[in-house]
């Protein structure tokens, strides 16, 4: 019996599933990926360029002419390689009414595995790599009072570094979610009893961006992947992150799937392998299109 390749059906529906059952699905779909050309099977390379500025001309001279730009390379290195295995025995398949298909234990595996450890390693490498890139998180505590005004100030620092208003994200958990509607609300009422027209401006800026609600624990500084995924002890809660996809990039470099029908060699059973080669990385030109809010460290 020839070899079933699972790979097909089944990338087909986890690039269908990205970017509904991810929470950070949208970052796995920033117009990045597939831009950057790649030096070798684990490495791309992010291309910038510079330039000088305009200066003043006339009508009787010809300056001397020169090259007035230049460019550089970022290489950008994946080191995250992951895989995950499985035996079923037909008779499993059988004696459970179909409840031990590969289909459902791929399933369960993706939702409750797969998907939220790829989410746990996507805001956690990106909070390092930002971090490594010399910037710093707010660690102000978040109140009804004072979140809009937080808000704001992550707001203006991707304005004044020229960051597109258009497609900004803002992440939060669930706490801060409800933090923030109960700040709308007080702030609506306010206005309307003031006609407050800075009061507005704080609405009308909250509702700019796109925000995401994703669970407490899946929003972390730090984990453990030895198996799976769990929080370390030193990890931070992270309780607002506001990214534009467009500094991120998310690369996959392999990925492969297969079910293998049962064989002397796997004395009866179906044999199930994935592997993917991927990573999560942020553009350091375009760092300042991030800004945190995190739990201060004890």
């Amino acid at each position: 019996m020839a070899a079933l390749n699972y790979a097909v059906h089944y990338q087909q529906a986890l690039e269908q599933n990205f970017p509904y059952v991810l929470y950070f699905g949208a970052l796995y779909s920033t117009p990045n990926n597939g831009r950057f050309k790649w030096i070798n099977a684990k490495t791309i390379e992010i291309p910038s360029i510079t330039t000088t500025g305009r200066v003043d001309s006339d009508r009787d001279t010809i300056q001397t002419a020169s090259r007035n730009y230049d460019n550089s390379w970022e290489p950008k290195t994946l080191t995250n390689q992951r895989k995950w295995s499985t035996l079923v025995h037909p008779a499993d398949v059988d004696q459970t009414n179909q409840v031990a298909s590969i289909q459902n234990i791929t399933r369960v595996y993706n939702d409750e595995q797969k998907f939220p450890e790829m989410d746990c390693y996507t805001i956690s490498k990106i909070f390092a790599d930002w971090k490594e890139a010399g910037e710093t998180e707010s660690t102000t505590d978040l109140t009804e009072t004072n979140i809009l005004e937080e808000f704001d100030s992550f707001m203006q620092v991707m304005d004044d570094a020229r960051v597109p208003a258009s497609g900004r994200i803002l992440y939060v958990t669930p706490a801060i979610s409800k933090v923030i509607k109960n700040a709308k609300e007080i702030t609506r009422t306010l206005n309307l009893q003031t006609n407050n027209s800075t009061l507005k401006r704080q609405i009308s800026r909250i509702d700019e961006v796109e925000i995401v609600s994703v669970p407490s624990e899946l929003m972390k500084t730090k984990y453990d992947f030895t198996q799976g995924w769990k929080a370390t002890e030193d990890a931070r809660q992270i309780r607002m992150a506001l990214i534009h996809p467009l500094a991120i990039i998310t690369p996959i470099s392999y990925q492969f799937s297969q079910l293998d029908p049962p064989s002397a060699g796997s004395e009866g059973k179906w044999v199930y392998f994935e592997e993917s080669y991927e990573d999560v990385f942020i553009l350091n030109k375009k760092k300042k299109a991030i800004c945190f809010n995190v739990q201060a460290a004890a």
